[in-house]
């Protein structure tokens, strides 16, 4: 996978710097066909699974990445007659396209905004980039309005099924490739110690400070609460976020049950990382927002800065726990 988002992440610095390459449509669209299967064009009302690599030639910034969650984006083939459309937009891109297609696409932001009456989006200068390859593709004239989202849907819970298959092996091939040697907890957490740290470790019901760095088995950050790492990983930047170390109380404020059970094996100043199964995070739902696929195991590096002692809560045999994010 790793492979695939280098070569495609270096297709799109090749054309996105050689405008030469690319041949030029109706309403600013601009594309290069990559590779052409001869396989039937998408047409209004068809639907596809695309990967899909989105940058913006403001500081080559990637905006979004469909390898880094593993699944592709659905996209509904729409007319360039339906409002806020036009020949060139966004949809107009998958005309060009069949299954097993790649292509290059670049859309003149001041012309997107010119034709569709909105605002000029403020993720770039001149262009955002769209490296996109066809997956599946299903086709209106041979997939009735009545049945389609019963196979969209077939076809998305097959993604889903591989994902979980899949997951054993990247935590696996994660601990190998890092040449580590984890504990594992009854519940199936492991975890390597890298710093002991002092004193009487957290209890259910105390209150605690922890710096975290939160990823994904192919090295993906999806979440941080230092700067310096969020900077580094490109996180998208959001004026009202403060980075400082999340502080909540073990056990009683909602965060995923791995970080329930990592933290008490710390004492403050400790850190370890958490290798973490899906079923101790988010499960078969995943977080979408958050770029955290259904059946994925998360990485954690954590720091438990601070304990504060607190008095563990009433139980209540009729609650049911749930992943939460957090942040």
């Amino acid at each position: 996978m790793k492979k695939s988002i280098f070569l495609l992440a270096a297709a799109v610095g090749l054309f996105a710097t050689s405008c030469q390459n690319f041949k030029k449509a109706e309403g600013g669209l601009e594309y290069k066909i990559v590779k052409d299967e001869g396989a039937v064009k998408a047409t209004d009302g068809d639907h596809l699974f695309v990967d899909m690599i989105v940058t913006s030639d403001r500081n080559d910034s990637l905006i979004q990445s469909t390898y880094d969650i593993g699944l592709p984006q659905y996209v509904n083939v729409v007319p360039d007659t339906i409002a806020g459309n036009y020949k060139g937009s966004y949809s107009s891109m998958f005309k060009y396209l069949g299954e097993g297609d790649s292509a290059v696409f670049r859309l003149n932001l001041d012309t997107m905004a010119a034709k569709s009456g909105q605002p000029k989006l403020p993720i770039g200068d001149k262009f955002l980039t769209f490296t996109i390859k066809v997956r599946k593709h299903f086709k209106k004239a041979e997939l009735p309005d009545s049945i389609a989202h019963v196979e969209l849907d077939k076809y998305y819970r097959e993604l889903i099924a591989n994902l979980e298959k899949a997951e054993a092996g990247k935590i696996e091939s994660y601990v190998k490739d890092n040449k580590l040697e984890p504990k594992k907890t009854a519940s199936d957490l492991q975890y390597v110690i890298k710093e002991e740290g002092k004193g009487a470790k957290p209890a259910i019901g105390d209150t605690v400070k922890v710096n975290y760095v939160g990823k994904l088995t192919h090295g993906k950050v999806f979440d941080t609460s230092i700067k310096e790492e969020a900077d580094k990983a490109k996180l998208p930047v959001n004026p009202m976020r403060t980075f400082e170390p999340i502080k909540f109380k073990l056990g009683v404020d909602p965060v995923i049950p791995a970080w329930v059970e990592g933290l008490q094996l710390l004492s403050k100043g400790g850190k370890a990382t958490l290798i973490i199964p899906s079923k101790l995070a988010y499960g078969s739902n995943g977080q979408p927002q958050g770029g955290i696929p259904p059946y994925a195991p998360l990485i954690f590096d954590v720091e438990l800065v601070d304990i504060i002692k607190g008095t563990a809560p009433k139980t209540d045999s009729t609650a049911t726990p749930a992943p939460a994010p957090t942040r």
